[in-house]
């Protein structure tokens, strides 16, 4: 290869990967992160090994919703990540029960989550009151799950987004992986 042609050459591959970088670097940053799940808290909806994408932009305009499945660092050691699904919203009074869960929203009204995303039940028993700034968080497989059950509700601040996309296996693919209103 002629000298001129590779300095073009690796001028023209600096220029790519600089660019990539000023586009990779901001979206993995600010918009969206991978994730890899490790464990069984919520099987069958998500299976230990599974990759998925965080969507941590959305949290920023609009506020966490009952049934999003969500990416946070652990109260308890922040080092850690966790991945769970939201029951209770600020304000909202939980009861857990053996036969099910129940939600007294901010109006009163109170609602029996119909969770059929939740394969292996055991949910214990308690009532919690989620206080502002908080949401109280479940996995789909109860009795492998530590979550608000064990360790108290999720602040806020430990949140980085929702599961946005479940990548590999390529068999599993989809796009708000678990949504509540998806059959399982």
């Amino acid at each position: 290869m002629p000298e001129e042609k590779r300095e073009n050459f690796f001028t023209e591959l600096l220029k790519f990967a600089l660019i990539a970088v000023v586009i990779v670097v901001p979206v993995r940053l600010f918009v969206a992160q991978p994730f890899i799940v490790s464990g069984a808290s919520m099987v069958p909806t998500f299976e230990n090994g599974q990759y998925l994408i965080v969507d941590e932009l959305t949290y920023h305009i609009s506020q966490p919703q009952r049934g999003d499945i969500v990416v946070f660092r652990y109260p308890k050691d922040p080092s850690q990540f966790f991945i769970k699904r939201i029951i209770g919203l600020p304000g909202e009074v939980v009861s857990v029960s053996d036969t099910g869960v129940s939600v007294q929203k901010t109006d009163s009204a109170v609602e029996n989550l119909d969770e059929a995303y939740v394969k292996n039940a055991g949910n214990g028993k308690e009532t919690v009151t989620v206080p502002q700034d908080a949401y109280f968080v479940m996995g789909d497989n109860r009795p492998e799950s530590s979550d608000s059950r064990t360790w108290g509700t999720l602040p806020r601040a430990n949140m980085v987004g929702r599961v946005l996309v479940r990548l590999l296996p390529i068999s599993t693919f989809g796009i708000f992986p678990g949504a509540a209103a998806e059959p399982q």
